[in-house]
């Protein structure tokens, strides 16, 4: 089964298969809001998934949710892939990346974004919505309004 070589939250990205890929804001993990629910612009979502050669030109599902404080799922996508394998047979890792325009969080918290591939949970990025005046907000916070 592919598996998540990495994974992360960016202000921006691009990507291109089978080239080098270009972030803006790489990193985010909290994000600071004055109201809430809170609409965010846009959030990139980008990701490296390991594809062994034998897992290579097969299609494959992912699956992004988007979980609330209380796990229950704010939003969410699903799509299918094919990551086209190496001449020499090697391992491929398929990089993408994927818009998020105008999520809403409906209240401050714990939130996390769970990458599943073929069903199966590969990958789970914490992200925390929180107030400015928050005593628990820390390096890291991005502002917003």
């Amino acid at each position: 089964m592919p598996e998540i070589d990495f994974a992360f939250l960016a202000d921006s990205a691009e990507t291109q298969p089978g080239h080098k890929f270009h972030v803006l804001g790489g990193g985010i993990t909290r994000i600071g809001g004055r109201t809430f629910p809170l609409r965010h612009p846009h959030i990139a979502l980008v990701v490296g998934l390991l594809v062994t050669a034998p897992e290579t030109d097969r299609e494959h599902e992912l699956r992004i949710v988007l979980l609330d404080p209380d796990g229950h799922e704010v939003t969410g996508a699903t799509g299918n892939l094919v990551a086209r394998g190496h001449p020499d047979g090697r391992d491929a890792i398929l990089t993408f990346s994927i818009d998020l325009w105008n999520l809403t969080f409906p209240a401050p918290g714990d939130y996390s974004f769970r990458i599943l591939v073929n069903g199966s949970e590969r990958k789970r990025l914490p992200l925390v919505l929180v107030r400015p005046d928050d005593p628990s907000r820390g390096s890291g916070s991005r502002g917003s309004a």
